[in-house]
């Protein structure tokens, strides 16, 4: 992987990465919501996935658009151990 690619490119494959994120979280979605629930195995399986995909379409999100999510907002200042300043 010696490309190199310019800012623009990066955002692009990024947003692909996130759509496809996306696509696939709600791919294995629908699988899980019709799996019979005698096959507990595959189900779980389903559910693994639907969670892997949602986690990595938030990273992927918070990468394009920063403070979206409340877990990623900063601290407040009373919230922050003594000494450690925000990363802006």
């Amino acid at each position: 992987m010696t490309d190199v690619v310019d800012s623009d490119e990066l955002l692009r494959r990024i947003q692909r990465a996130r759509a496809g994120a996306r696509e696939e979280e709600r791919r294995w979605r629908d699988l899980r919501d019709g799996f019979v629930p005698a096959d507990p195995e595959t189900v779980r399986e389903a559910a693994g996935r639907v969670l892997a995909y949602e986690v990595v379409g938030q990273v992927l999100d918070e990468i394009l658009t920063p403070g979206r999510h409340p877990w990623t907002r900063p601290a407040t200042h009373t919230d922050r151990p003594r000494g450690v300043n925000p990363v802006t």
